[in-house]
């Protein structure tokens, strides 16, 4: 055999000759799922929302087989959100009338849940890296899953409160400060653990979970102040099927933008020689901050386009430099200019480093400064 033949007899099998029963098994449920889903709600949608469902059954199928995590992560979303489903009867005050809906499973309990559990997260995962503690470290991690499971659920029961109050109310819970906080400290986690486990490491948990603790801190204070989490009914400019895709391909961008900069923080510390044995090498660190930004500017990019798309229907035109645009395209060329540095210039080391925390600053600033200074067309977002 010469060493062609040898080549092509020792390449590994093609990605779908790879998949096992259990993985057939798994998309064929998913898709499954979707179609009930279609047949039992499609009167209530309209077709853009019908397409957006069927394309979930292999947008998740394809995540479940490359990321094996997410396959119980769903199971479990199903099983708790439809128990909670069934416990309210179609009637809203089963929320202070059942036990596990008043304290577990109701939108603002599980979110409260998820609070707790992402703080908890943040001071095990700390006092793992300070103590050199394996199982510290991986207490962090198992509290942050759990966290994930109950902020998923909580936004999936909400989505069906909002129907409870009523048929023109309900709506997907991405539409304001409070639900967009959540959908953050989702995506952001969801990142964190799927890197933790590819690079094997727990020790960029306390640096990722202080950013998600941060906006936990922020989404409590504001429920707190402005009782936030009273659902209400969506503002005319948000009634568009366009809300449904914009927002989650937005904060897939803003959460990896924030895992990066997180990211960077522990690379300066290292390069500094600040928890030098405790952090992973180096290059590890830079390439986590690359692929969390390559991510995440591939997302924005679409929100952005999605987003001008949502605008010319909303408003008649594409776009009209209206402040949270303006900053959205800072934010755009920002990363833009990174990832071309980056890739044309070999841009490594400390200054991309730093460039990664101060885009976090700007990306803040866009995200959440722009609602509190500044007044526009998004004004239905201000604090």
């Amino acid at each position: 055999m010469d060493a062609v033949q040898e080549q092509i007899y020792t390449q590994p099998p093609g990605f779908f000759k790879r998949l096992t029963a259990l993985d057939w098994l798994y998309g064929a449920a998913l898709l499954a799922a979707s179609l009930f889903a279609l047949n039992r709600f499609g009167h209530h949608m309209d077709i853009y929302e019908e397409v957006i469902l069927v394309l979930a059954a292999p947008t998740f199928a394809w995540l479940g087989w490359h990321w094996k995590s997410v396959r119980w992560l769903m199971a479990l979303l199903a099983v708790l959100s439809l128990s909670a489903i069934a416990m309210y009867g179609g009637a809203l005050a089963m929320a202070d009338q059942k036990f596990f809906l008043k304290y577990l499973l109701s939108s603002q309990s599980a979110i409260l849940w998820m609070s707790t559990l992402f703080l908890l997260s943040t001071v095990f995962y700390w006092g793992g890296l300070i103590t050199r503690s394996a199982t510290g470290a991986s207490l962090g991690s198992k509290l942050c899953w759990a966290a994930v499971v109950m902020g998923f659920t909580g936004m999936l029961v909400r989505w069906y409160e909002s129907y409870l109050i009523g048929a023109d109310v309900g709506h997907i819970p991405v539409s304001n400060l409070y639900e967009v906080f959540i959908l953050f400290c989702m995506i952001t986690a969801l990142f964190y653990l799927y890197y933790e486990q590819v690079y094997a490491t727990r020790q960029l948990g306390p640096f990722v979970l202080l950013v998600i603790s941060a906006a936990v801190g922020f989404l409590l204070w504001y429920t707190v102040t402005r009782d936030a989490a009273e659902i209400q009914p969506l503002v005319p400019a948000l009634q568009s099927w366009w809300m449904k895709i914009h927002v989650p391909a937005n904060f897939i961008g803003y959460g990896t933008f924030a895992l990066a900069a997180m990211v960077a923080i522990a690379y300066l510390l290292k390069s500094h020689g600040m928890l030098v044995d405790r952090l992973p090498a180096l290059e590890v660190l830079d390439d986590v901050m690359y692929k969390a930004i390559a991510v995440g500017f591939a997302f924005f990019t679409i929100a952005t386009i999605l987003g001008a798309l949502w605008a010319a229907e909303a408003w008649g035109g594409y776009w009209s430099w209206d402040p949270k645009e303006t900053w959205a395209l800072i934010v755009w060329l920002n990363y833009a200019s990174w990832l071309h540095m980056r890739l044309m210039k070999g841009l490594r080391g400390k200054v991309a480093a730093w460039w990664a925390v101060i885009g976090l600053l700007v990306t803040t600033f866009a995200f959440l400064g722009v609602n509190m200074f500044l007044s526009g067309l998004h004004s239905y977002g201000e604090l």
